[in-house]
């Protein structure tokens, strides 16, 4: 973030219509300029651990979909945790689920990198609302 202001957010998610909703809400509303949209946890892991010595290219918000193949939402944060603090204190994640199972609810929300859950679609009041979190941070 610069100056208060989003620069860059980071969708991850396997479903090409909810990124593609997903990104044009954040362009719409001008979220962010910016956005990464990556169709698995495995690419996105991988993008972080690229620019983890490059803070312009570090997202500033993560928009993380829990049921994806292999990489899923938990294995990410799992894996996140093993990031240099640099990267853990710049990347804020939201969860953005059409999941409703209340197990994993729980679960995730209690992740110590997890600012906030919002369930599908992504709505320019949701947006508002991590925006809001972000800006008391």
């Amino acid at each position: 973030m610069k100056d208060g202001k989003i620069e860059l957010v980071m969708l991850v998610d396997d479903n090409d219509t909810d990124n593609f909703i997903s990104k044009r809400i954040i362009e719409i509303t001008n979220f962010a300029p910016r956005v990464e949209v990556k169709n698995s946890g495995k690419s996105a892991l991988e993008y972080l651990e690229q620019e983890q010595n490059n803070p312009d290219n570090l997202p500033d918000v993560i928009f993380l979909d829990i049921n994806m193949p292999i990489v899923d939402g938990f294995v990410f944060l799992f894996e996140f945790d093993s990031f240099p603090q640099t990267v853990k204190d710049k990347c804020k994640i939201v969860i953005l689920s059409s999941s409703n199972n209340k197990r994993d609810i729980a679960r995730i929300i209690d992740n110590d990198y997890v600012i906030k859950f919002i369930t599908k679609p992504l709505t320019e009041k949701a947006l508002e609302e991590v925006n809001a979190l972000l800006s008391n941070s």
